[in-house]
């Protein structure tokens, strides 16, 4: 394939064109440092110009910037878009488009990887899923993802369960995970749990928080203090770079993954989303029809995976 990977030198997008380029596909990055990017594009805008696009089979978006002309531009010229994002906003205008190729949404760890646990769990036992993500503290992470997540304080969003508005951070509830113990995560504004409620039928609810304890707490502060999404996001707290994505229903069957290195989880997933794009058909579709846990847990890509069968 010849893929074009918007932010294609970011925390995320360089394990992307890795990825690719180490499989035999040309990946060309793209994003407006000069010195980095094979294709200068400015994205904040929409702009993607047809020379950006030129003979590209595939556009990946792990730049961060969440603009549906994006995704109109890269599919009137017949490349397939997959995107990354976890706004839901931005997934359900996506949604509401008719673009001329095909769309894959709801690829990487969160959204991605916790989209197909919960749709394995609630496929071993129907009901209300709860999600926990747990992401390593002592990782870098990204920009774009940092401010997505600092972006979310104070922030409500609609509750799944059909009850009151939900402040980001707000509503812990304990978890037993594997690896971690006895962990207490709070709500957070994940969109894959808007699409499975309405796909599955059942509330699914997103609980999020760190691997250092310190570090989630500070989060269920500063939802609370006005102006909190402004706090300095050069803090490092102590942690490691390991990730915890697990499922639960009301039963208490449980779905989980976990690895080392958020960003490249999230490159194994889009990665394989991006392969299977090119041969679908034209419209938007989500990671859960396209891809499997079996498929990824048979994959030598560092991503232990544990289903109610195992």
């Amino acid at each position: 394939m010849k893929v074009l990977v918007l932010g294609g030198y970011g925390a995320v997008g360089r394990h992307v064109v890795a990825a690719l380029r180490e499989a035999g596909d040309t990946a060309y990055t793209a994003g407006r440092d000069t010195d980095s990017a094979d294709r200068v594009v400015d994205l904040r805008h929409g702009d993607l110009p047809p020379a950006a696009l030129d003979g590209i089979d595939v556009v990946v978006n792990a730049a961060g910037v969440e603009l549906p002309r994006l995704v109109a531009r890269a599919t009137d010229a017949g490349a397939a878009f997959v995107d990354m994002t976890a706004s839901t906003g931005y997934v359900y205008a996506v949604e509401a488009m008719s673009p001329a190729a095909p769309v894959v949404l709801s690829v990487g760890l969160a959204p991605g990887l916790t989209t197909l646990l919960a749709a394995a769990a609630y496929a071993d036992s129907p009901g209300p899923v709860d999600i926990a993500l747990v992401l390593g503290a002592g990782e870098k992470h990204g920009p774009a993802a940092t401010a997505w997540s600092y972006d979310l304080l104070g922030r409500r969003f609609p509750d799944t369960g059909g009850g009151p508005p939900v402040r980001n951070y707000t509503r812990g509830r304990p978890f037993a995970l594997p690896g971690l113990g006895r962990r207490r995560l709070y709500r957070a504004d994940f969109s894959d749990q808007h699409t499975l409620t309405r796909d599955l039928g059942a509330p699914v609810r997103t609980y999020f928080g760190m691997d250092s304890r310190a570090a989630t707490a500070a989060l269920a502060l500063l939802t609370r203090v006005p102006g909190g999404s402004r706090a300095p996001r050069g803090l490092h707290l102590p942690g490691s770079d390991r990730w915890l994505a697990y499922a639960r229903t009301a039963t208490g069957r449980a779905c989980w993954a976990q690895g080392r290195s958020q960003s490249r989880a999230t490159a194994v997933v889009t990665v394989r989303a991006a392969r299977r794009a090119v041969g679908l058909d034209a419209g938007v579709h989500h990671v859960t029809g396209i891809l499997s846990l079996a498929e990824l847990a048979a994959g030598d890509e560092g991503i232990g995976i544990h289903t109610p069968a195992d």
